[in-house]
């Protein structure tokens, strides 16, 4: 018999996931279907979303051969039956308070921060590279963790040392670097590019680094396809770019500088939408979606 979840005390709320507490070492992950952009959260959810990067990130802590937070598998005992395949069992760490971002190219606020600097936080870049530039090689690009609704705030490593000491900062890029070698190694191989993606690291007994929350998602990183890529054009990618194209066209009548909320997504940006993360994951993973564990066979059981 599944634990109800109104069983499990509620701990924090953030854009997509809600986390609970199972004891004192284990927490329960809970990944919705809500879907932000530009620092709001839109309306309509996205249907299975929740279950895609609970999912994409099960793969990838399975393979990257890393450190990480995971306490239980997809279908635990201890998830919810209506939780099934949206949630993970972790171990409760400390969290390293910083967002730890690795770049092979540049793109994002990395060139913006590129074309007003020549650098990205802090890291001296050559002259002349513009909007998907393959970087010389992958560089370490840490932020600030943002409250909900808030950006999160490029910084410099030298800023990471003074949050956090010398040597958990040189760990911290380190292993950062790392991990993205491997992610985008894989990726690689399967005919994708890993553009740039962001970790969270939680701190272990004997104070090493465990990977945490999500792993490589659509929602965390920048997915492009190899055979389409063009340096000098933004580039298609496999995330949430076709719900960001819709907001800041003609169809969606939203002035993104009034900062009014966003309207609605229409039926046909939310099924693109839904059909782009499925894509990612199967394409990544090389598993259909199709076999992903669901709720509604746990609650049907």
């Amino acid at each position: 018999m599944r634990p109800e979840l109104a069983t499990y005390r509620h701990l924090t709320s953030g854009k997509v996931r809600e986390i609970y507490e199972i004891d004192d070492d284990t927490l329960l992950m809970v990944a919705s279907d809500r879907i932000s952009a530009y620092d709001h959260i839109l309306t309509p959810e996205i249907p299975d979303k929740g279950r895609i990067l609970t999912a994409m990130s099960f793969f990838w802590f399975d393979v990257l051969g890393v450190p990480n937070h995971l306490a239980g598998g997809p279908t635990d005992h201890r998830i919810p039956a209506d939780c099934v395949g949206r949630s993970m069992v972790v171990r409760r760490l400390p969290m390293v308070q910083v967002e730890c971002v690795a770049r092979g190219y540049l793109t994002g606020s990395g060139l913006i921060d590129y074309r007003k600097t020549g650098a990205v936080c802090g890291v001296e870049l050559p002259t002349g590279l513009d909007e998907a530039s393959k970087l010389p090689q992958p560089i370490f690009t840490p932020a600030t963790k943002a409250e909900l609704g808030d950006h999160d705030e490029n910084i410099s490593f030298d800023a990471v040392v003074d949050l956090a000491g010398a040597d958990l900062a040189e760990n911290l890029r380190s292993t950062t670097l790392d991990i993205y070698g491997r992610g985008a190694q894989l990726a690689a191989d399967r005919g994708i590019i890993l553009a740039d993606t962001k970790f969270e690291f939680g701190l272990g007994e004997d104070g090493e680094l465990v990977l945490a929350d999500e792993v490589l998602t659509p929602d965390s990183s920048r997915y492009w396809e190899s055979a389409t890529y063009r340096p000098g054009e933004v580039q298609p990618s496999f995330d949430k770019q076709i719900v960001r194209n819709w907001l800041t066209g003609p169809d969606s009548g939203w002035d993104r500088a009034v900062d009014n909320p966003p309207p609605s997504l229409p039926d046909t940006v939310v099924q693109r939408t839904r059909q782009r993360y499925i894509e990612a994951y199967e394409w990544i993973s090389q598993l259909s979606f199709a076999d992903w564990p669901t709720d509604e066979q746990e609650t049907h059981q």
